[in-house]
């Protein structure tokens, strides 16, 4: 709904248009009246307004000089300038001023009308598009981080990329990294207070880390930060600068990884184990990653540290003892990848326990069987992911880090939870169309609409999120809930705005700006629709 303001100094011309126009008829739904410019700004600081109908010569003020002030603080709202005089000089500078119109006095009512629908049509054009950039823009994010995050994972997990195509990705993502030069990699696990907060609030430290380290790091590094799949924030780093390549490895970088630490203690009350590689190539990606999180779980859960990996023992080979024979188990084809990928899971199932039983054989050391568990892990998450699921909803423990430190103890304890693992993965990915995947599913749905009530969400951006198709999330969330998601998405907002403007304080523009509506006019018009009145008459009648 519109509001619109007349100001004029004789105040019988603004009395007879409020009394005489059919404001209900245009969308209009409150009209304000002031006799002074001054006045009018003093109104428009403590009202949305979005047209102005003005006169130009009053005392004090002029007209003119009134729009010129309110382009210049309001530059949104429209202005029509009302006049006896009709003066050519007065149309000019109103044309200069960007006024929405300019009508001559005595007022005809049909063209006074015709001038402010017109205006309200343009105002409400605008409005849509601005709807439509900002949709596209904060989808755009939105689809960019969890792009960023599923390219990070592919790669930490073994996917094989070409170069080019990788270039490609990391260029449409908007992500300032060279794959033919060096990187090096940081490796994050919260620690302090953080290991006591849920996974909403983990989240968000996780951003808060990131900030921080683009901050410290950002004039030297390009930084490509985001949540590993093993629990763990993932940093990789690469030099601005092509030829100073080799700074990734210097002593700059462990100042910046301990000034980085000092933030987080300070500024977020927490502290951070954290591991630093040396520069590599992408082509040893995955090897880098999974020897760095060995040292990042071979440290304990409770260990607050910052290590720096010597490369070369990083990138070595096992060394051929019958620890290491035991373990070529899993490099025999079919690997276990292979035999989840085409559903074999009784094949699978006889793997793992060739696997284990192989080790009994002799004496593994901690990171013989922190080996075993990241092979396991990474076939289960990468089989996940790629058939749509999130790994942690099936089975969260064994893929948190400190759990995970309690799992390498032993091999049969891993062997125990890896069996348990595959039984759990084999009736999730064996069932995808069954009633307790599809409840899965809108349970995660309705979670993320109930938190992220302030963001605007769309449907692809949920079914992104959930790893599905649009079309079908909506399809299967209206045969569960006999609701439409779009519909439901809406009344978890409506309900929410019903529920500040009932038991706070905040004006309608703070209201709208926290349910994540771009304007207050529009999220007027959605409150009506929903509910029959607008903000303002329900606030009223409470």
């Amino acid at each position: 709904m519109i509001d619109i303001l007349l100001v004029d100094d004789e105040t019988y011309v603004t009395e007879s248009l409020e009394a005489t126009i059919p404001w209900g008829e245009l969308g209009v739904s409150t009209v304000l009246r002031a006799a002074s410019g001054k006045e009018a700004l003093q109104m428009m600081e403590e009202n949305a307004v979005d047209i102005v109908v003005t006169d130009i010569r009053m005392p004090g003020m002029t007209g003119l000089e009134l729009i010129a002030e309110i382009h210049r603080r309001w530059p949104h709202v429209r202005c029509i300038l009302l006049t006896g005089h009709s003066d050519f000089d007065y149309a000019k500078k109103a044309i200069q001023l960007q006024a929405a119109d300019y009508i001559l006095k005595p007022v005809n009512d049909d063209e006074f009308m015709n001038s402010v629908s017109a205006t309200i049509a343009s105002l409400r054009e605008e409005w849509d598009e601005f709807d439509k950039y900002h949709r596209l823009l904060y989808g755009r994010k939105s689809d960019y981080k969890i792009l960023r995050e599923n390219l990070m994972h592919d790669l930490l997990l073994g996917r094989e990329i070409s170069t080019k195509a990788l270039r490609e990705q990391l260029a449409q993502y908007e992500l300032h990294m060279e794959p033919e030069q060096p990187a090096a990699m940081m490796l994050i696990r919260h620690a302090g207070r953080f290991t006591s907060m849920d996974q909403h609030s983990l989240d968000l430290m996780d951003f808060a880390v990131g900030n921080i380290a683009e901050e410290v790091l950002g004039e030297v590094y390009h930084v490509w930060f985001s949540r590993g799949p093993h629990d763990c924030l993932v940093m990789f780093l690469q030099s601005q600068e092509p030829s100073e390549a080799s700074r990734i490895g210097s002593d700059a970088l462990k100042a910046a990884a301990e000034t980085i630490r000092n933030h987080v203690v300070r500024f977020l009350q927490g502290d951070l184990s954290m591991v630093i590689t040396p520069p590599f190539r992408f082509s040893e990606l995955t090897t880098v990653y999974r020897k760095s999180l060995g040292s990042l779980v071979l440290s304990g859960p409770n260990e607050q540290q910052i290590y720096y990996m010597d490369m070369e023992q990083t990138l070595a080979k096992r060394p051929d003892n019958d620890a290491a024979q035991a373990l070529e188990e899993l490099y025999k084809p079919p690997v276990l990848l292979q035999l989840l990928e085409t559903k074999q899971w009784e094949a699978a199932a006889a793997k793992l326990n060739a696997v284990f039983d192989a080790a009994k054989q002799v004496c593994l050391s901690r990171e013989h069987v922190y080996e075993m568990y990241l092979s396991v892990t990474n076939a289960f998450m990468y089989i996940a992911h790629k058939q749509g699921h999130l790994v942690h909803e099936i089975d969260h423990a064994g893929f948190d880090l400190l759990m995970a430190h309690q799992l390498i103890q032993s091999p049969e304890k891993l062997r125990r939870w890896a069996m348990d693992m595959l039984t759990k993965l084999q009736e999730e990915l064996s069932d995808q169309e069954g009633v307790q995947s599809r409840r899965h599913v809108i349970k995660q749905v309705q979670e993320l609409v109930t938190r992220d009530t302030g963001q605007d969400l769309s449907v692809k951006m949920i079914a992104d999120k959930v790893y599905l198709h649009p079309v079908y999330l909506s399809k299967i969330y209206k045969a569960e809930t006999g609701e439409g998601l779009g519909d439901y998405m809406i009344r978890m907002r409506m309900e929410r705005a019903l529920y500040l403007l009932k038991n706070t304080n905040k004006k309608i523009y703070e209201i709208t700006s926290e349910l994540g509506y771009q304007n207050p006019q529009y999220f007027s018009k959605m409150f009506k629709k929903h509910y029959g009145m607008t903000p303002n008459e329900f606030r009223d009648q409470t």
